[in-house]
């Protein structure tokens, strides 16, 4: 599992051979949420926006970089 960015204690996470639809994860020591790729909306998971804020805007900001890891853990033929 990939770690792509560390902001302190909270690191972008992504999974090979995860499920649908594509996300990514953020992980601190008490919460992990799931997030959509395609809109950036928390699938699973419960937090509060202000302790992501930093991943989101960071994610954002590299959302076709994060879309080519997705594929090139999870779509392999």
């Amino acid at each position: 599992m990939p770690t792509l960015h560390r902001i302190g204690a909270v690191s972008i996470r992504m999974y090979a051979d995860d499920h649908r639809p594509p996300h990514f994860h953020i992980v601190a020591p008490d919460f992990e949420v799931l997030v959509s790729l395609s809109d950036f909306r928390v699938l699973e998971g419960e937090v509060r926006a202000s302790d992501i804020a930093d991943a989101l805007k960071w994610a954002q900001g590299k959302r076709e970089i994060l879309a080519l890891k997705w594929i090139e853990l999870n779509e392999r033929g």
